[in-house]
This record gives structure tokens, C-alpha cells and sequence, in this order.
């Protein structure tokens, strides 16, 4: 198991499934327990160790605040985030120490930035991640979940909430923000050509221009636009590239 162990919890069934489910889809998360309510999530957390948790505030008997001010005198206690229905509490979350406020119906970016928040507060040593932990992303299709590896994404594209990730064999969307892909691949041979596409270098083939004079990267699975911003950068790294042998490289 890699990634962030997450501990979800809301009294409400059908949010708390929710909430399970995108921090299961969630590319930091390796592991999620959910607890129905604050007393059962006291006694995980007493028993076991979690990285974070993910907390509803409006809850019978030991409220959401009430719990994070018993986590907060732990001697390692979790990062804690809020995921909330109401406004009115985020002064107090946040005198807590929560370090996110999330306001229900939980948007995909906004659970990306808490968990962005919480993996740099985490000590590498607490996580149980591996040191390349997003060499391959999970890709659900008709009930079944596939996994895509990033030496064989020749670019990915930008599509809402979803990355789409082309490669030889076909296009796999994944449910993340093209900016946090990025973070993830930095280092790894990808850079930000345009707003919305990320490029494997080694996967250009040539340069070309459109119709309109604006310049594309050749790829065996199409062309990617190249903005104006991003010309130069990514010109100096297919010639680093080129110098190192690895330009239009198999992927």
C-alpha cells in the first residue's frame, strides 16, 4: 500500500460514501477507513495510526470540533480537514489547526488542494508511500480498473475534471486536475506545454505549425498545441533531449 492512510468520517451514510470515494480515486491516497461517527473514529484513531482526517463538523453526541480538539493533544496527531455543510465554523476549524475547510458537495479541485496541503505537513517517514509512487495511474472503465503506466502516456490533455491520457494503444481518462498531474510528473520527462496539455518530451517527433502560424508537437498519438509562453522551454529541452539521445525515444 502507498500514500496517505485517510480516516473519513460523517454520520451521514450516503456523504460518507462519497467522501470514501473520492479520496479512493484520489492519486495520494493509498488507504481509506470510514467511520460513521465521531466516538468510532476515536477508537480507530486510538487503535491505529492515520496520516489525516477528513471530518464532518454536524454530528450526534462528540461533534466534528469536539473530536479534532482530542486529536490535536495526541503526541502524533493527524492532519485534520474539515468537510462541512456550514460556513459558520471555519474560524474555529481553523483555531483548531485544521488545515482545510471543504464546504459539501466536495469539488474534485478543492479535495485535491487539501490533500496537496496535507501530503507537505506528513513527514516522508510517516507516509507508507513508494519512491515513485505515480509511475502508474488508475483508470476506471465499465466496473473495472486498469492501470496506465507513465512511460507509455505520449501527452495528457485537459478535460474538466478528468485528465485524458494518450497513448499508442488509446485515450484513458483519469479523474485529476492537469495542474496536479503536473506536480506529480514533474522531473519525470513531462513539461506544461499549453494550458490545457502536458508533453512527454521524448515523444516528440517534430515541430510543425498550424494554419495559423502556431506551433504544434508531433506525436504518434497527434498533435499537441504549444502555446507562445512555452515555445522556447520546451525548444531548449528537445535539443537537451536530442544531445542526450532521447528524443522520439519508445516510451
Amino acid at each position: 500500500m502507498s500514500g496517505l492512510r485517510v480516516l473519513a468520517v460523517d454520520d451521514l451514510a450516503p456523504a460518507l460514501d462519497e467522501l470514501c470515494r473520492m479520496l479512493r480515486e484520489a492519486p495520494e491516497v493509498g488507504e481509506v477507513v470510514g467511520a460513521s461517527d465521531a466516538l468510532k473514529a476515536l477508537k480507530l484513531l486510538q487503535a491505529d495510526h492515520f496520516d489525516a482526517v477528513f471530518l464532518d463538523i454536524s454530528m450526534p453526541g462528540l461533534d466534528g470540533l469536539e473530536l479534532a480538539t482530542l486529536l490535536a493533544k495526541l503526541s502524533e496527531p493527524p492532519v485534520i480537514v474539515f468537510v462541512t455543510a456550514h460556513d459558520g465554523h471555519a474560524v474555529a476549524a481553523y483555531g483548531i489547526g485544521a488545515v482545510d475547510y471543504l464546504l459539501k458537495p466536495v469539488r474534485t479541485e478543492r479535495l485535491s488542494a487539501a490533500l496537496a496541503k496535507v501530503t507537505r505537513l506528513v513527514p516522508s517517514g510517516r507516509r507508507k508511500s513508494s519512491p515513485d509512487a505515480m509511475a502508474a495511474l488508475p483508470v476506471d472503465s465499465g466496473g473495472r480498473t486498469r492501470y496506465v503506466r507513465r512511460d507509455d502516456v505520449l501527452f495528457a490533455e485537459a478535460n474538466g475534471d478528468y485528465v485524458r491520457l494518450h497513448t499508442r494503444g488509446g485515450v484513458h481518462p483519469v479523474r485529476m486536475p492537469i495542474s496536479r498531474l503536473e506536480e506529480y510528473w514533474e522531473g519525470t520527462g513531462f513539461t506544461r506545454v499549453h494550458r490545457g496539455f502536458l508533453l512527454a518530451v521524448s515523444a516528440v517527433l517534430e515541430l510543425r505549425s498550424d494554419t495559423t502560424g502556431g506551433l504544434l508537437a508531433h506525436t504518434e498519438a497527434g498533435d499537441v498545441p504549444v502555446s507562445r509562453r512555452h515555445a522556447r522551454d520546451l525548444r531548449d529541452r528537445l535539443l537537451e533531449a536530442a544531445q542526450r539521445g532521447q528524443l522520439g525515444s519508445t516510451r
